[in-house]
């Protein structure tokens, strides 16, 4: 019975191993994922164009524009911080183009190391990641303006103020101006941009000519069309979409198939939060002013066009009076303590999948560890060495329970040649055996059962953590969340596991045997596509289960020795 067990134990482990790797190779292929239930692909290009415009429902304070070209084209403005580039069409003062400094697009892993060699890849340099853009079919823009009357919006044309557009050496601070005028109502737009960030606060200073009471909204809208982003790792298939966050809801992820499908599954109406677009690694959010009331919105508008938005409601303004608003707008990496810093539940848009309860404990940890070390890759070894002391206590009886089977070896030798083919004996007699014994058969699989769900968390830390992208470790691990371009981590693993399977019993079943002594190089074919960070953290981790093993079974040798003697 304790060898079917343990078959029916090794079957299962292989099976995993089989799917998690015909899973990467899908994702690698251009598939979605197996594991993640939140994967978003593009929206059908097919479908019917010119969606309404319309803001949500009827109680809306005005309609928001069409998200037609506007009619003038103008020269783009660009403007320089320390961490972006942006351009900034005058028609409408829209965000028409960002460009992180800081951050590259990743180099296809076939590009580099040992597969790049063989198949003679040279990899070109990296390109800064673009968010923002306006070319063609990629279309991604922030827009404002008014609504509730003829009120400037983002297709009337703007005056650049004159002033710096470069953020300057020794300057925290760079601000930058926009003038529209329609229906007698003057909008001042600016934009005021601080060093080391990545949050911009977008000022609406509106003033009244019309000679009568206005009562305005101010629309924050992200426009973007359904295409997976330039560059994105072909190892992943993360989701690409909209999300909505309050304080009542929480957060809700809206895709570009539910917008086109008309499915407003979030919270419309409320007076906090934030509404934005998500993708592998970068978030763009607009968090309105908090307290004032607001309706959230999604529209299609064209093939493979979407539009998220929140309308935020403005004081009436008398005749010749001036009232101000401020929202923030976020563009950027999904860093976490950026994140939290802008908005409540911003931070969110990590998605750890159905492990974030492990996963956001894993991740702070490894933070934690990294400000110690300063290296992400050291910060994995010692996370695995603390998950390995907490867990050692339970694993000990695991340990214990394989080195008295290995121990036992020559008497089940004697048991299987006592009873030939007769199973059913053999099972009795082995079943007895361990119950003299004091052993439990299955007991060597769990150090590898307490294991895999810190090993699946950690996963969807390596896959969601913008923190750990192209983070280096050592020598020729350049990209922590990229698979080893030399493969010579999941080698080292492979010879790990060897080792650990000399260690321990064999298995007295023939095919279990050969099952076992070929798992080590199915993982190792597995672990090729899996981010070295995580092939570093099994590796260590086999490591320090060799070592306890030897420990623990050099242990039970000299207690059988003493035994013996006595």
């Amino acid at each position: 019975m304790g060898s079917d067990i343990q078959r029916a134990l090794l079957w299962i482990l292989f099976g995993l191993s089989a799917f998690m790797l015909y899973d990467r190779w899908q994702v690698y292929n251009g598939h979605p994922s197996l594991i993640g239930a939140d994967v978003e692909q593009s929206a059908p290009a097919n479908t019917q164009t010119a969606a309404s415009t319309t803001p949500p429902s009827a109680s809306s304070p005005g309609t928001v524009p069409q998200d037609a070209p506007a009619v003038k084209k103008a020269d783009l403005i660009t403007v320089e911080t320390d961490l972006v580039k942006l351009k900034i069409d005058p028609n409408g003062a829209v965000i028409a183009g960002s460009q992180l400094l800081k951050e590259k697009q990743q180099v296809p892993w076939t590009d580099v190391g040992l597969v790049g060699m063989i198949l003679g890849n040279k990899p070109e340099p990296a390109k800064d990641i673009e968010l923002f853009v306006d070319q063609g079919k990629k279309v991604y823009l922030a827009q404002t303006g008014l609504i509730g009357g003829a009120y400037p919006n983002h297709k009337t044309e703007f005056k650049l103020v004159p002033g710096p557009l470069k953020m300057e050496d020794g300057k925290n601070n760079l601000e930058v101006k926009f003038v529209g005028e329609s229906g007698g109502v003057t909008v001042e737009k600016t934009y005021k941009f601080e060093r080391n960030h990545y949050g911009i606060k977008v000022v609406h200073k509106v003033t009244n000519n019309s000679g009568s009471e206005i009562k305005p909204s101010v629309y924050y809208q992200l426009t973007r069309d359904g295409d997976k982003p330039e560059g994105e790792s072909t190892m992943v298939n993360a989701y690409t979409g909209t999300a909505v966050y309050t304080e009542k809801e929480k957060f809700q992820k809206v895709s570009f198939n539910e917008i086109a499908d008309g499915d407003r599954d979030y919270q419309v109406n409320a007076d906090n939060g934030w509404i934005g677009i998500i993708q592998h690694y970068f978030v763009s959010a607009w968090v309105p002013p908090q307290g004032t009331n607001r309706e959230n919105y999604t529209r299609k508008l064209a093939d493979n066009l979407y539009s998220i938005g929140s309308i935020a409601e403005m004081n009436t303004i008398a005749p010749g009076a001036t009232e101000t608003t401020e929202a923030t707008l976020y563009s950027g990496p999904q860093d976490q303590e950026r994140l939290e810093a802008i908005a409540p539940g911003l931070s969110l848009v990590v998605d750890y999948g159905w492990l974030t309860f492990l996963a956001k404990p894993i991740y702070w940890l490894l933070s934690f560890l990294h400000s110690l070390v300063g290296n992400w890759g050291w910060a994995i070894v010692l996370l695995t060495c603390i998950v390995k002391a907490i867990l050692y206590p339970l694993s000990l009886a695991g340990y214990r329970s394989m080195a008295k089977m290995k121990d036992l070896g020559p008497r089940m030798k004697a048991l299987k040649e006592k009873y030939g083919d007769d199973k059913q004996r053999l099972n009795m007699a082995m079943m007895e055996m361990y119950k003299t014994e004091k052993i439990n058969p299955v007991g060597g699989c769990l150090p590898i059962l307490l294991q895999l769900p810190v090993f699946l968390a950690l996963y969807w830390v390596l896959l969601a953590s913008v923190e750990l992208r192209d983070a280096p470790w050592i020598l020729w691990v350049t990209d922590l969340a990229a698979p080893d371009p030399w493969f010579i981590l999941p080698v080292l693993m492979i010879i790990s596991m060897v080792v650990q399977f000399k260690l321990n019993p064999t298995p007295p079943d023939p095919t279990q045997a050969k099952m076992m002594a070929i798992m080590p190089f199915v993982f190792g074919v597995m672990f090729i596509f899996f981010a070295s960070g995580l092939v570093l953290y099994w590796l260590v981790n086999n490591i320090l289960s060799i070592i306890q093993q030897y420990a623990v079974n050099k242990q039970i040798e000299r207690d059988r020795i003493r035994r013996q003697s006595n």
